[in-house]
């Protein structure tokens, strides 16, 4: 994490909410994940465009990319629920208060000798709201997604 700071302090992303979509937009899972999907696709459909003279390009704009619609939207899910409720990224990253994430301001509600369950709930529950509107957002994909991948063929 040291080294990590160190490159987004020199690129002039510490106290900015780019640093924490940077931070979560490209990770091993995402790659992973998609690579794994691209795999289970048959390399009949690449050649069957190759030999109907599309460019490399025009293949993965025509043809994989409509197919990867259900996997860009699990990994979209996914990366949102992360970023959303990651507490050390945006504590590391943003320091003025006013940038703070609604986690880091919970935080706020723990006192030394006192905390407010009741406000640290409220808010808790508040915050669910953009996890669920991404996910009704995206939910088809998802589902369709999930109906597929036991297919074979």
């Amino acid at each position: 994490m040291v080294p990590q700071f160190i490159m987004f302090r020199t690129m002039g992303l510490v106290d900015v909410h780019m640093a924490i979509i940077i931070l979560q937009a490209f990770t091993a899972f995402g790659v992973f994940l998609i690579k794994q999907f691209y795999d289970t696709i048959p390399s009949e459909l690449n050649e069957a465009a190759r030999i109907d003279g599309m460019s490399e390009y025009k293949i993965w704009l025509k043809v994989m990319l409509p197919l990867s619609k259900p996997v860009l939207a699990t990994l979209t899910i996914f990366t949102f629920v992360a970023t959303w409720n990651d507490f050390l990224g945006p504590r590391l990253y943003l320091t003025t208060q006013s940038l703070w994430t609604i986690q880091i301001g919970m935080r706020m509600f723990i006192g030394q000798h006192a905390t407010e369950f009741g406000l640290i709930m409220a808010i808790a529950t508040v915050s669910l709201v953009p996890i669920i509107a991404v996910f009704l957002a995206l939910q088809r994909f998802f589902v369709q997604g999930i109906a597929t991948s036991g297919l074979k063929g």
